[in-house]
């Protein structure tokens, strides 16, 4: 018997009834012969980490902060490793399939373009200029990264559950009680995936929030720090525990009426009082100033796109699509150092 077979069959003895089994994977797109030592799920999980550069550059895009002047606010790169410690430590203690759930998070955010979410609604907004039938969504873009771009245009080619978890995670401002209540769309490990990110970005936002000084201690809400706890780690402690006490040996996920209350306040408190906050949508107008303008460029000057991308479609909306693809790649610092070399003087000190 091979490596992968007995850790299949450790699988079938151990994991819940509920998990999803590495020997019952619905398999790849384009079928390939096993691995005599890594379940499927394993080999997703090690080709995100060693072949996918889009990955590797998650380390120089923007979280909430963008350029930020202090060195340990969290990157795209830091807030994706949160993400699946999360999952794992719930994974583990459901007896979920880990390998899948970690796979499913360290791919989910792969497809974000530089400067966060401000970044994706410039992209969003640019693109439809030029095709008025597109648009753009990180997390399509992130199954399009590990499906169609990674490898010179081979992809990953990963498992279809892998595949389904990406594209499923992001709920945006949806309450945590009503994805919890909805249909379970894909497998468990997938709903783990989701319910990490949420968990994750509260509470490192606002843990982000108070070493910038944008918020002080005496700002957050007493009656939620209370509930949930008012350290970084304590919050996060309750969430996870209260998510894997009330789950156990159930075919979905579940919290406290208290803690899911208490999660989604503290998420409407984030939108109200950090998201919207003056100085981000100050950046945000910036940001749709390099984005769009960075736009413009790759579709008005075929030298400025063949420089780039190595080749100019014929086609108007095949053209879009790839400006589409190039800019979502860029780091923050590769879309400021494009925007300068385009817009302003070649003597700029930047």
């Amino acid at each position: 018997m091979q490596v992968r077979e007995r850790l299949e069959e450790l699988e079938r003895q151990n994991l819940s009834p509920h998990a999803t089994l590495s020997a019952e994977s619905k398999g790849r797109r384009a079928p390939e012969a096993p691995c005599p030592v890594r379940t499927c799920f394993q080999r997703d999980r090690d080709r995100i980490i060693h072949l996918c550069r889009a990955f590797r550059r998650l380390a120089h895009k923007t979280q909430v902060f963008i350029s930020p002047r202090e060195d340990h606010l969290r990157t795209r790169l830091s807030h994706t490793l949160e993400v699946s410690q999360i999952a794992r430590t719930i994974a583990k203690a459901l007896r979920l399939n880990e390998d899948l759930t970690e796979a499913i998070a360290l791919a989910h955010d792969v497809g974000h373009t530089p400067y966060g979410h401000s970044g994706e609604a410039a992209l969003d907004e640019a693109y439809r200029r030029y095709d008025a039938g597109a648009s753009f969504k990180h997390q399509e873009h992130s199954l399009r990264v590990v499906s169609e771009l990674e490898r010179d245009g081979a992809g990953l080619n990963l498992t279809l559950e892998t595949l389904e978890g990406i594209a499923l995670h992001s709920k945006g401002q949806t309450d945590l009680a009503s994805l919890l209540a909805a249909p379970l769309q894909s497998s468990v490990e997938a709903l783990v995936l989701s319910v990490s990110d949420r968990i994750a970005y509260l509470n490192h936002d606002l843990d982000d929030c108070l070493r910038a000084g944008v918020l002080a201690p005496g700002d957050l809400p007493a009656g939620l720090m209370e509930s949930l706890g008012w350290s970084h780690s304590a919050r996060v402690g309750t969430m996870v525990e209260d998510l894997i006490q009330h789950s156990i040996e159930q075919p979905c996920l579940r919290m406290s009426a208290a803690v899911l209350e208490a999660t989604d306040a503290l998420k409407c408190f984030m939108f109200e009082t950090v998201y919207s906050r003056p100085e981000l949508l100050d950046d945000c107008k910036k940001v749709r100033g390099i984005v769009g303008g960075l736009f413009d460029v790759y579709m008005s000057s075929d030298t400025a796109l063949f420089e780039a991308c190595g080749y100019v479609p014929d086609d108007p909306a095949r053209r879009a699509r790839l400006v589409c693809d190039y800019i979502a790649g860029m780091t923050d610092r590769f879309a400021a150092e494009q925007y300068s070399k385009h817009f302003l003087p070649s003597s700029f000190p930047f």
